[in-house]
């Protein structure tokens, strides 16, 4: 009798990364510069800020970051040694297109993906490539106002059908966007869709919403995903498409109906929201009262319904590091740490970014999307944020975040068995890399040390964790030996 309560053979086991938090090299080989090479450091006390112009009394992390574009071999060679089978990574689209108007591409930075590719082919990786990972060509947010622009959806067809080509012998798993989500809350519409102006032309104040712009801006985004798709499946029609959303697993604090009906428009319009477009290629019903409720009125194309409608996805990818619980009661003590705040949940412990620990709620997600989509499933990111110290010894001791990995991967392992089609799991990060939320290099999330401070020192050296010894078993026993 076949064990159910183990991972299927084949299970892609790998990690995670974005080119604007490992890469560097920001104005190397003709690379130009993206929307997040203008946001400077922060901290968990201090946001990061968006400045139109390099500010020579502040400091951009992505700038040298962990410098990946240089040292990359030593890092795959790392990732191959753990036995990794995925590696998800980004293109940056500047490396592409310097200013994302260009007709024709940047070789060099083409060249750099080819070198990428043939490493990750040595060691029989599967690469899961993200085209878009906030990587933005800052010159189209100056120009034409980003993805609030139609226009966009032409640079990125070219940028896309650019790589889809190149690299269509080395990639089967594409990822349109990552986190397209991200663009349905008010104060990442800079991040996640390159919106700087209003529509007046005056730079946006990034404290204030402006619904209309947002998802007008996703609404073309759900295009050139589908575009996208179409043509990558004439390119090779064994191409894979995922969507990508970051998941805030959405609880009612209590089963009063008022929190259940509240967690439940929370999940829809912030979660399925972009998911149910995506894979079923349609606005979902639900969608118009928010629409109307929020004065959003999307101008669309002849044609667009039936591009969503043909353009749909194959598989779901999704990021998962918390739970998010909601009250309607405004007197519940609110918790300060997870990205979008809600109340505190008793039963749930927390990091030290106040992020709510729940390996429950990633088995409880798994459930959810495949029941609502019937495709495979991958954990894009997953992963724990902490400061890692090293002990007299040089050894980095990461038991805490062992501890956090091996209690999702149980969770995994039991959604397995009961019928989750869940067919990879790319941990975040395999390799420390700058904070996307803080601009920190102190919240460390991987398995291999980089000696790269807040301040900007460091000699980024590489050193396991042992973390790293325990994924390589994790790996190797396939989820057996946890």
């Amino acid at each position: 009798m076949n064990n159910l309560y183990q991972f299927p053979k084949g299970f892609l086991w790998g990690g995670a990364t974005a080119a604007n938090q490992i890469e560097g090299a920001w104005n190397e080989d003709g690379k130009g510069v993206s929307t997040l090479d203008m946001f400077t450091g922060g901290s968990i006390h201090q946001k990061r800020r968006i400045t139109l112009e390099m500010d020579p009394a502040e400091r951009y992390p992505t700038h040298e970051a962990i410098d990946f574009y240089h040292r990359y071999e030593e890092d795959i060679r790392l990732f191959a040694e753990m036995g990794f089978k995925m590696f998800r990574f980004s293109i940056n689209w500047t490396r592409i297109f310097p200013n994302g108007d260009e007709l024709e591409p940047n070789q060099k930075g083409l060249e750099f993906y080819d070198r990428i590719f043939a490493e990750l082919k040595k060691y029989n990786i599967e690469p899961l490539v993200t085209i878009a990972h906030y990587e933005f060509p800052f010159h189209l947010s100056k120009t034409i106002n980003g993805w609030a622009s139609r226009e966009m959806i032409e640079h990125y067809l070219r940028y896309s059908e650019v790589i889809m080509n190149r690299y269509k012998d080395d990639v089967k798993y594409w990822i349109p966007f990552n986190e397209i989500n991200c663009i349905t809350l008010s104060h990442k519409a800079y991040q996640a869709g390159g919106i700087i102006s209003d529509e007046n032309g005056s730079l946006i104040d990034l404290t204030k919403d402006n619904a209309q712009l947002r998802f007008q801006a996703l609404h073309h985004q759900f295009v050139a995903s589908a575009l996208t798709v179409m043509k990558g499946k004439e390119i090779n029609p064994n191409f894979q498409f995922g969507s990508m959303l970051t998941h805030f697993t959405f609880y009612p604090l209590t089963c009063n109906p008022e929190d259940i009906m509240l967690a439940t428009r929370e999940m829809q319009m912030k979660i399925y929201f972009c998911s149910d477009v995506l894979h079923r290629g349609y606005y979902p019903s639900y969608s118009k009262l928010f629409f109307q409720q929020e004065g959003v009125t999307l101008q669309q194309e002849p044609g667009d319904a039936e591009i969503l409608r043909k353009g749909t996805v194959d598989f779901t990818t999704f990021s998962y590091y918390m739970s998010v619980c909601v009250s309607s009661d405004p007197n519940q003590e609110q918790t300060g740490g997870n990205l979008l705040g809600g109340v505190k949940n008793p039963y749930l412990q927390e990091s030290e970014w106040k992020w709510q620990i729940d390996p429950i709620g990633l088995r409880y997600t798994l459930h959810t999307l495949y029941d609502r989509y019937q495709v495979p499933l991958m954990i894009a990111e997953n992963g724990l944020g902490a400061v890692d110290t090293m002990d007299e010894n040089g050894n980095i001791n990461d038991d805490y975040r062992i501890d956090y990995l091996r209690e999702h991967i149980k969770e995994m392992k039991q959604a397995i068995a009961e019928g989750v089609d869940l067919i990879g799991y790319t941990s975040w990060a395999c390799i420390d890399s700058v904070s996307l939320g803080t601009g920190e290099m102190k919240k460390r999330y991987g398995f291999i040390y980089v000696d790269k401070h807040d301040d900007g020192t460091g000699s980024l050296k590489r050193i396991k964790k042992k973390s790293f010894d325990w994924y390589r078993e994790v790996i190797a026993s396939n989820g057996e030996n946890l």
